[in-house]
């Protein structure tokens, strides 16, 4: 097989950006030819990723695994090859009356992608991870031999590359089950919260609700440390929506997304420049709870409406760096993490945070754990990997753990807990860099 030229290839966090080799096929036959003549290969989807876990010395893009297999309507279960987006997925059945059970804060990730990470949404304290609605994938393995994954066929194969970050073998194909919905709407509740008492004292309250998530400005102190706005919400159903809204219910609403043409330059995204934007954040809602209506791509994707937002951390990239602590140690160990990023002067510009109910027993390599996840983004520069290693401290000081999809530099304490992958061919950049740590 005549071999690719190197590219210049990254994820979403443009760091780290390496040159490498990178094929793409639709073809079972030649997708078997490469694996058997490569090595240190790993699959990628559409590169949403944000650190080096979909590099590797010999690249496959799965984007030409782009087709349906199958739409059950009657019991809502879909079909499709493993390079199909999430948004294409969307595209497909919420005419239909069906959503995603889970799904993540955008919708331009590969379903292969999503069972590779064991994707995770607003709603895992209620309904768990991607994998939970798998019914069964195709994988082939490192001899280049297709294998039927599922709960009750290769079901050690089926768990080790649920969560297992692509080192198991290439995702061909998958079937997964939807979930009704009546509307494209979330009955949405935005609260604020002054601290970190009152953001978790609301999460407490709203458990019973199916979608939870916060904002918080990381770089405040004091009394006003963790201060918040809890979005919690429920999928609308027709008759509660205002009349105008009743019309045709299901009708996918084209949204305009304004793209960044630019990556601005390093001095813009700033500590002082953050903290302006918390400050706008948090006042544009000027009463202490809002109740509406909206649409479920501003619910759930609402970064996903701006075209290339990356470019806003300017050519160096970003980092974006998400833990989980324990439940029962969630408050001290936030409170810690919070006051060594305050300290820092290292602002996140986007922190997101949840929390997760229990782990599922059987899906070892998934990142969940019952506790608070927090997810931050950090812009690359000298100060980072100092910050990264603080945070890292405390993470395992708590006994939590990082997301490998996201992560970068982590230490390997926190990041090697993968079970049941190793092999010859399957690698990538990120295990690499665990293992010779």
């Amino acid at each position: 097989m005549k071999p690719d030229y190197k590219q210049t290839v990254t994820n979403w966090g443009n760091f780290p950006v390496v040159e490498k080799e990178m094929k793409s096929e639709d073809s079972p036959a030649k997708i078997k030819e490469y694996v058997r003549n490569n090595h240190d290969i790993i699959a990628r989807g559409n590169g949403r990723c944000y650190g080096d876990a979909a590099l590797s010395e010999n690249i496959f893009s799965t984007k030409r695994l782009n087709k349906f297999i199958s739409f059950d309507r009657l019991n809502g279960i879909i079909e499709c090859e493993s390079g199909v987006l999430l948004s294409d997925v969307l595209e497909v059945i919420v005419p239909q009356g069906y959503f995603l059970f889970v799904t993540p804060g955008t919708k331009f990730i590969t379903v292969g992608g999503a069972i590779a990470s064991d994707v995770h949404g607003k709603n895992h304290h209620a309904e768990g991870c991607f994998s939970e609605y798998v019914n069964k994938f195709s994988l082939m393995n490192e001899k280049g031999e297709i294998l039927n994954c599922s709960r009750s066929e290769n079901p050690e194969k089926f768990w080790a590359t649920i969560g297992g970050m692509g080192l198991t073998g290439i995702i061909l194909s998958a079937k997964f089950k939807l979930k009704n919905i009546e509307s494209t709407y979330i009955r949405q509740e935005s609260i604020k919260a002054e601290n970190l008492d009152e953001i978790f004292k609301l999460f407490d309250e709203s458990e019973s609700w199916t979608y939870n998530v916060a904002w918080i400005d990381c770089l405040q102190k004091d009394k006003n440390l963790g201060r918040s706005v809890m979005m919690r919400g429920e999928h609308a159903f027709k008759h509660e929506l205002p009349k105008k809204l009743q019309e045709n219910p299901l009708k996918l609403k084209k949204i305009s997304s304004p793209s960044v043409p630019f990556y601005f330059p390093n001095f813009v995204l700033n500590r002082l420049t953050v903290k302006f934007f918390n400050f706008l954040y948090y006042r544009k809602q000027k009463n202490k709870e809002v109740k509406n209506f909206v649409h479920y791509e501003r619910f759930f994707y609402p970064l996903d409406i701006v075209n290339d937002w990356n470019r806003i951390y300017g050519k160096n990239g970003f980092i974006q760096y998400q833990l989980v602590i324990p439940k029962e140690r969630g408050k001290e160990g936030l409170k810690k993490i919070l006051e060594t990023i305050a300290k820092s002067g290292n602002g996140s510009f986007l922190a997101v945070l949840k929390l997760f109910g229990k782990d599922h027993p059987e899906a070892y390599n998934s990142f969940p754990m019952e506790g608070y996840t927090l997810a931050l983004d950090f812009k690359v520069n000298s100060k980072l990997k100092k910050l990264v290693a603080q945070l890292d401290d405390i993470v395992e000081e708590f006994g939590g753990r990082i997301y490998l999809t996201k992560d970068s530099m982590s230490k390997s304490s926190l990041t090697n807990y993968l079970q049941n992958v190793q092999n010859t061919k399957f690698i990538s950049m990120q295990q690499k860099r665990i293992h010779n740590q």
